[in-house]
């Protein structure tokens, strides 16, 4: 369970927030696991490592990385149940009931929400951003990458208006 390096320079990156998700963060740091120091005060009570900055923000109750699996198990795939972001497999439970499956497998799935979030028109739920602040956000290394993966999501102008404006004024 070790974490690696980005895989770019871009990817070391200032990530912004909002006020409410940073407050909250600094009180879940307060009372957070933190590693132990490997030694026990005189009653016996493991002593752990006072805080720092680069310590983990969601360790496992020792202060260390979490596994992948508890992650998925304990967190991501219930809290998708709880939210309705299942899948139908088809079969029942003892009581009749249809057996449901949280519809995203892999942690990855919340970057490509972010980054539709990110692009999406503000009339549709999203900030609207343009390309380039998508990119920095993403930690892209260029502009092309983030087009070839999200240019799909960009809104496109209207073409037809567009068109009609043209020859309006071509007409004139």
């Amino acid at each position: 369970n070790d974490i690696g390096r980005p895989k770019s320079e871009a990817g070391e990156r200032t990530v912004p927030m909002p006020p409410l998700v940073a407050n909250t963060l600094r009180e879940w740091r307060l009372a957070c696991p933190r590693p132990r120091t490997g030694e026990k005060d005189a009653d016996g009570v493991w002593l752990v490592e006072e805080m720092r900055p680069e310590q983990l923000v969601f360790p496992n109750g020792q202060g260390k990385v979490e596994s992948l699996s508890n992650i998925m198990q304990r967190g991501f795939l219930p809290s998708q149940v709880t939210a309705g972001v299942v899948i139908d497999t088809g079969e029942k439970d003892g009581e009749g009931n249809p057996i449901l499956r949280a519809k995203y497998t892999g942690l990855h799935a919340l970057r490509h929400f972010y980054a539709s979030w990110l692009i999406n028109r503000r009339e549709d739920g999203g900030l609207g951003l343009p390309a380039k602040m998508v990119q920095e956000r993403l930690g892209h290394s260029t502009i092309t990458l983030t087009m070839d993966t999200y240019g799909h999501l960009f809104p496109r102008a209207d073409d037809a208006a567009e068109l009609a404006n043209a020859e309006a004024a071509l007409l004139q």
